[in-house]
């Protein structure tokens, strides 16, 4: 019996991606955990486990092709080392190929297993209780899905994120002419001497999530400068106390405190932890901030997770742990999928001020710049103090020019006064 291995859909974003490498080879026997291969999707590359056990009897697939699209199949499982099998003649191996403006949905795969679509009235539906309790809640109706577990056994990868099945008495709807795609800008001709590097998809995806932020966000911007001497002698005390080593040891740098001075302001301000959708402005129940890391290949967002309610020194040894799997590539979907509000810090390279480009569909980010000495006044007098500036870009549509400067204003008393930050 032969089970095909589908491309998997590894974000919730993801249409097709890149077979980075195969960790099994033809012939190895694979078990249930196994991890069979590595694919390079829009935010990470991860790596893919094995669902069903026997062995790789065909690569269909070659390790290094880009533009694999979600569901196609890249490789053929079989009970028996040594049985034959042939390659389905609807799933070529993909060549590489210029994305287009609008990804086109996924492409279907027939089933090569034995069983039957259980597609007609009365037949009996082969699928997990799982895949049965989510289609239940979900409104999905289980026989329009085909099934990529064994037999055609419909599993829970086939029911997450399908629509719910429109009410059988409903017309389906005419879908209206596609407007004709817009002719990509001819490439510039370049006739310097210079090295090609050919763009990862997690640089495609950042250029064009960026380029439609630009276009479509109508971006605000609010700066304010804040004094940083009372946090860096609390941050120098908290660090002096922490043990040389074990469990309870930390290291707090600024950002932590930054961190968690944000989380206080978004769980006072939460029309900043927020998103604009055409029918409402949805507001989140919980305090998640994405926090920017640079990595070889572009930019990842790490979540910390519930920072209004974390301490110091969690918050720091939660972001060590995960900026060092970020640049890893082993952060799982869940740990950069999702936030609230974003920050990014190019303070420890000394940029002074840069203003960020929100990230959708958050509405706002925090552009963080280096603590430097400067001149202030104080009692009509100029006095010597750390000074930092920081830049909140804004979606204007969510958050307005008063509900920005208000949030600012709480996270400059925090950060000013940060004793408020250990209660």
């Amino acid at each position: 019996m032969a089970i095909n291995i589908l491309m998997p859909a590894l974000s919730p974003t993801m249409t097709e991606g890149k077979l980075a490498k195969w960790v099994k080879q033809e012939g190895d026997e694979i078990k249930s955990g196994d991890v069979i291969a590595e694919i390079e999707t829009d935010k990470a590359t991860m790596e893919v486990e094995a669902v069903d056990e026997g062995f790789l009897a065909k690569i269909l697939v070659p390790e290094g092709t880009e533009g694999v699209v979600v569901n196609s199949v890249i490789g053929v499982i079989t009970a028996e080392k040594g049985e034959k099998v042939d390659a389905p003649a609807a799933s070529p191996a993909p060549a590489p190929a210029p994305k287009a403006e609008a990804a086109a949905p996924p492409a279907p795969v027939p089933a090569t297993t034995a069983a039957p679509a259980p597609t007609a009235q009365g037949e009996r539906i082969f699928a997990s209780p799982l895949a049965k309790r989510i289609a239940k809640q979900s409104g999905i109706d289980l026989s329009t899905i085909k099934g990529s577990g064994p037999n055609g056994r419909i599993v829970k990868a086939d029911v997450e994120g399908k629509p719910a099945a429109a009410p059988k008495s409903e017309a389906a709807p005419t879908p209206a002419a596609a407007p004709a795609a817009k002719a990509p800008a001819p490439a510039p001709v370049i006739t310097a001497p210079h090295t090609k590097l050919p763009n990862s998809t997690m640089r495609k995806v950042i250029a064009r999530r960026l380029t439609e932020s630009k276009q479509n966000v109508p971006h605000f911007y609010l700066t304010v400068n804040i004094e940083l001497d009372k946090l860096l002698a609390l941050r120098a005390e908290l660090n002096g106390k922490s043990p040389k080593d074990g469990p309870g040891a930390f290291k707090l740098s600024v950002n932590d405190l930054i961190i968690k001075a944000c989380g206080i302001a978004l769980r006072r301000h939460p029309n900043v932890n927020a998103s604009w959708t055409d029918e409402a402005i949805i507001q989140y129940d919980e305090v998640d901030i994405s926090v920017a890391v640079a990595i070889p290949d572009g930019l990842i967002t790490p979540i910390v997770k519930g920072a209004d309610k974390l301490g110091l020194a969690a918050i720091s040894n939660n972001m060590k742990d995960l900026a060092g799997r970020a640049k890893a590539g082993k952060l799982k979907p869940e740990e950069f999928q999702g936030g609230g509000f974003s920050i990014s810090n190019l303070g420890m390279f000394g940029i002074s001020d840069f203003c960020a480009i929100v990230n959708p569909p958050q509405a706002a980010i925090l552009a963080v710049g280096a603590g430097e000495r400067r001149p202030v006044v104080k009692d009509d007098e100029i006095k010597i103090a750390t000074v930092m500036s920081a830049t909140l870009s804004t979606d204007h549509r969510v958050v307005d020019g008063a509900a920005g400067a208000e949030f600012l204003q709480t996270l400059k008393a925090l950060i000013e006064e940060p004793l408020g930050l250990l209660l």
